[in-house]
């Protein structure tokens, strides 16, 4: 068998996957370990209606792992261990900049973004059900088209969203709404393109 013959070559849409969530965990820990966290361009997309009309220019989106459950569980008890904003702001920040980027196998590619119960963009973005999120930073951009769906309650992902959010937020309101981006990868594209980076 030859070298050739031995390679074993990834499916397109899951080679620009796993390079989108590897560039997402390195943007974000630059971030938090820089600028305390602060959002960077590269993790405010702009929101685009299917048919190329622009929803927002930036929106704040989320990564979350895979599994959230022990998440959710260490961003509760850092918003329930002291009312102090400081405090939490300073623990979220240590906890973020630490390990929590270092494996980006382990998150889900589902993105999630957190709105105020009014907000027109999360109206406009639900009514379409769909939509495309342009991400750009230094050299690289992707235009990742998603199904967009609305987390209920007991959702996983909106539990560790709305405990992230309080932290770097304490003034949240009550009433907030919290919708998920499921990429569709095989329609996705990067610049430049994977592979040549």
């Amino acid at each position: 068998m030859s070298d050739e013959e031995r390679v074993v070559k990834l499916d397109p849409a899951l080679a620009l996957r796993d390079h989108f969530l590897g560039w997402q965990c390195r943007i974000r820990q630059h971030q938090v370990r820089t600028e305390g966290g602060r959002p960077s361009p590269g993790m405010r997309p702009r929101l685009r209606h299917p048919d190329g009309n622009i929803i927002a220019e930036a929106i704040t989106v989320l990564i979350l792992p895979r599994e959230p459950r022990d998440t959710i569980y260490k961003f509760r008890h850092l918003a329930r261990r002291t009312d102090d904003p400081a405090e939490r702001f300073a623990k979220i920040v240590e906890t973020l900049a630490s390990a929590y980027f270092q494996r980006p196998r382990e998150f889900s590619d589902e993105m999630t973004a957190l709105f105020g119960s009014d907000s027109r963009i999360a109206a406009a973005a639900l009514e379409a059900g769909r939509c495309i999120l342009d991400f750009a930073q230094h050299r690289q951009s992707y235009r990742v088209p998603c199904t967009v769906t609305e987390l209920d309650e007991e959702a996983p992902a909106r539990q560790a969203t709305y405990w992230h959010n309080l932290l770097f937020n304490p003034a949240l309101p009550p009433d907030l709404r919290i919708l998920a981006f499921a990429p569709r990868w095989s329609q996705a594209s990067a610049e430049p393109p994977v592979g040549e980076v």
